[in-house]
């Protein structure tokens, strides 16, 4: 009998934990692709303006870049209508 009761009680551990980790992701994230075609571009805007710099340079210098544009986004709900949310 106690192991049927910790069998369910770890069950129910075991889907609250996948249910709390399912609300963390629904954070909107910039999937890899769309970093990559980012890097891609700012790399050609910088090697295209400054000749001399190298290619890892240029790397390095994007992905700070984007990697500040990332953690400078608003957390929350984008809106697309001219009227703000309700509360």
């Amino acid at each position: 009998m106690n192991r049927i009761v910790t069998a369910i009680s770890m069950t129910g551990v075991i889907f609250a934990g996948t249910q709390a980790r399912a609300v963390d992701s629904a954070q909107p994230k910039t999937n890899k692709h769309q970093t990559i075609v980012q890097i891609v571009g700012c790399m050609k805007k910088r090697m295209s303006a400054d000749r001399s710099s190298s290619y890892n340079a240029a790397m390095k210098a994007c992905k700070e870049q984007i990697n500040k544009e990332s953690d400078n986004l608003p957390s929350g709900a984008l809106v697309a209508s001219d009227t703000p949310p309700k509360p």
